[in-house]
């Protein structure tokens, strides 16, 4: 049984004074979970969720990572200073990160190694852009980026890696994938993934759908047999339609 994930994207909002007094609430009103919640801000309040959130059911981590180990790389930060902060969770691949700062599937499956090589879980983002799916290539698409963008890793068991599909035009756009078309691309990424992995690593992996959650279609969404939880943006800044999220998750 895959337990249901849902992470809150915060993208590049709050400060860190207001993400400390947002956890303390989310402290206090925290329902009792048989989910996982995950939240993952921007790099300045990482510090600030380790001291909160550490002795907590809520899980931590960044939105990106650098491709490097260490050295003079001005402006990234590692997988190694993510992990020494106690990051469960890294997004690598993002769409607005391949779109904005041309991240290719080859870069991102090098982030994704570093996190691997650090005890981190990589939520590795795959989704095709509204002209694809226009043109009946959603899923071919989709599976080309995963496939690249999972070239030479090996994770070491499928609770090390997350698989997030974002539908790139439903981001944001208030525009959502149906359930039937989520489950019907997320049941195409587990089976690329048994063809990589094996059925078992497949079986068990998670895949998130990440296109405008919110709590009035996450329920909907969840009822399908492989859509595992949610990468939620928007609807994750607001504390009571994030612990909504929660309640249905369970």
């Amino acid at each position: 049984m895959r337990r249901v994930l849902v992470a809150g994207n915060w993208k590049m909002h709050k400060t860190p004074s207001e993400a400390r007094v947002w956890f303390a609430e989310l402290k206090r009103l925290l329902p009792p979970l048989q989910s996982e919640a995950a939240i993952l801000p921007a790099f300045p309040i990482l510090p600030v969720a380790k001291e909160v959130l550490s002795e907590t059911q809520i899980a931590y981590g960044a939105q990106d990572v650098s491709a490097h180990k260490e050295g003079a790389y001005t402006g990234e930060v590692s997988a190694r200073m993510l992990s020494d902060l106690g990051c469960r969770y890294t997004i690598v691949g993002h769409s607005e990160r391949r779109r904005y700062h041309h991240e290719t599937d080859t870069l991102v499956a090098e982030k994704a190694k570093r996190l691997l090589e650090e005890g981190v879980t990589p939520i590795l983002c795959v989704g095709e852009p509204l002209e694809v799916r226009e043109r009946g290539e959603a899923v071919p698409y989709t599976l080309a980026q995963l496939r690249g963008s999972l070239e030479g890793l090996n994770p070491p068991g499928p609770e090390a890696l997350v698989i997030a599909y974002e539908p790139v035009w439903a981001i944001g756009t208030g525009r959502n994938a149906t359930p039937q078309d989520a489950e019907a691309m997320h049941q195409a990424i587990r089976q690329a993934l048994a063809e990589l992995y094996g059925e078992e690593f497949a079986r068990r992996v998670r895949i998130l759908y990440g296109g405008s959650v919110n709590p009035k279609n996450f329920a909907d969404l969840l009822s399908m047999p492989n859509v595992d939880g949610g990468l939620v943006g928007g609807a994750s800044l607001e504390l009571e339609s994030f612990l909504a999220l929660l309640r249905i998750a369970g």
